[in-house]
């Protein structure tokens, strides 16, 4: 049995600069961090030749070509898995439209339990490579690169993806102690709002070349972002989050929405240094950025949503257990 424990992530700065249309003209930019909210995946060896998956349904095949769970076909199939196993996730938050990459995260934790499974032991780079593979490339996705990074990567993180589709990982150097006061400084809620991402990520992505302008600016804030955290100053992170949330909203209609915005002023209002829907918008969770002192007002002003505590995670994707017989 393996079962494999991968993060989900929020991001701080360039969201949207890691779609290829915009980073195979100039480079993109994104500064993610993995968070202590995870997806975790079971890979257990049957006593036949069937494949029983497990996930919000249940699954129950002769070969993989009959598995509905995408993810998980195309997984087995890049990892060589044919027959023989039962596999289930499980999640720590809501896994349909969080806006936190759960659906990169599901990827990168099969990937990672598949090889682990066949006794192989692979890099951050290729579970990351193999997932963008997965969903961009084989199913087709209208998303970008960053979610599968910073899965299979963890911590606080630069990346950079290149006109030639390369990606290149920088680990930011901060001490532990400004990590941990980092984790202070957020806030997590759950808007209540779950939805289908493809319908912003589409319109997104059909208009980067009218919004490169934008683009561009978000890509230079984060490689701002990345270059002041690496010298252990987080003064900037608020001021970052509020541009970038500004300009966040002028890629797509349905970015944000009433609700959002009512969470997002009320937030403001209680103290907040900024605010924004962690993934592609139109739903899902509210991040916030704020000086400890106003947690406890801002919690007050959101008391009608659920709170999520986190702390940001050093570690990506990993095997936690592993028994093989």
């Amino acid at each position: 049995m393996i079962i494999t424990q991968t993060p989900l992530r929020v991001s701080f700065a360039g969201g949207g600069t890691d779609f290829r249309g915009f980073y195979e003209k100039t480079h993109g930019s994104v500064v993610s961090a993995a968070i202590d909210k995870y997806i975790y995946v079971i890979v257990k060896q049957r006593f036949d030749s069937k494949i029983r998956i497990g996930y919000s349904k249940t699954e129950f095949v002769d070969t993989v070509d009959e598995l509905g769970h995408e993810l998980a076909r195309e997984a087995m199939k890049i990892a060589g898995v044919k027959n023989g196993v039962e596999i289930s996730t499980m999640a720590d938050i809501p896994s349909s439209g969080s806006g936190l990459g759960s659906s990169s995260s599901v990827t990168v934790g099969l990937l990672n339990a598949l090889h682990a499974y066949n006794g192989e032991f692979v890099s951050a780079e290729q579970l990351a490579r193999e997932a963008c593979r997965i969903e961009i490339d084989i199913l087709g996705r209208p998303i970008g690169k960053q979610d599968q990074y910073i899965a299979a990567y963890g911590g606080l993180r630069k990346f950079t993806f290149n006109e030639d589709d390369t990606v290149t990982s920088e680990r930011i150097k901060v001490p532990e102690r400004t990590m941990r006061y980092l984790s202070e400084n957020l806030m997590l809620f759950f808007t209540g709002i779950t939805r289908k991402s493809a319908s912003v990520l589409t319109e997104q992505k059909s208009n980067i070349d009218d919004r490169m302008d934008f683009l561009t600016r978000m890509r230079d804030m984060a490689d701002d972002l990345a270059e002041v955290l690496n010298q252990n100053d987080l003064s900037t992170i608020g001021s970052t989050m509020r541009e970038g949330w500004a300009l966040k909203k002028t890629l797509a209609r349905n970015v944000s929405n009433e609700t959002i915005e009512d969470i997002y002023n009320r937030a403001m209002e209680a103290g907040a240094e900024a605010g924004k829907i962690t993934g592609a918008g139109g739903g899902g969770f509210f991040l916030v950025h704020t000086s400890p002192q106003n947690r406890k007002s801002i919690r007050r002003a959101l008391s009608d949503l659920k709170e999520f505590p986190l702390n940001l995670e050093r570690d990506g994707s990993k095997v936690i257990f592993n028994v093989r017989r």
